[in-house]
């Protein structure tokens, strides 16, 4: 029985690196949001959602999200339809702003980290992509492209959530 639990111990101790691009997780700010947080949870697509275009672009040596300020009912579910037009890759990560910032540096650190979110989507050029919301809570918060230098270059917007 002694040496069931000390290999127990030694497997669940284990970690396994395996090679390939980071990719986001549960548990930190900006990954693996299945339930509830500051900024609302996971739609259901199987109910009605209010479909909202926000178009990702490169213009003039700055990027942004078209358009840039979006207002929402509390209760509310999103379907965020979202179209790359710009030359290179794109994505939009629906947070607060300070979850969004912290992540910033997040993939500064690892900018081919990829997201496997219900609140983020990465598009190639030219690729349209959706994601579904529910707004649960009123406040403000944040998009941003996180890929690095992209929200210093003006890709990052605003959703009021009244």
């Amino acid at each position: 029985m002694q040496m069931r639990s000390v290999f127990a111990a030694a497997v669940l101790s284990t970690v396994v690196f395996m090679p390939g691009p980071a990719v986001a997780g549960p548990g930190a700010a900006g990954h693996g949001h299945s339930g509830e947080t500051a900024f609302g949870k996971p739609g259901n697509p199987k109910k009605p959602a209010r479909p909202v275009s926000i178009t990702m672009r490169e213009m003039d040596g700055k990027m942004a999200f078209v358009p840039a300020l979006i207002e929402v009912k509390r209760g509310e579910q999103i379907r965020f339809k979202l179209r790359n037009s710009g030359a290179l890759d794109h994505e939009i990560v629906l947070a607060t702003l300070e979850e969004n910032l912290k992540h910033a540096k997040e993939m500064e650190k690892n900018p081919d980290m990829e997201h496997d979110d219900p609140n983020a989507k990465r598009l190639a050029p030219n690729k349209r992509g959706e994601f579904i919301w529910h707004f649960t809570k009123a406040g403000e918060f944040d998009i941003s492209c996180l890929i690095p230098g992209h929200r210093d270059a003006g890709m990052t917007g605003k959703i009021v959530v009244k």
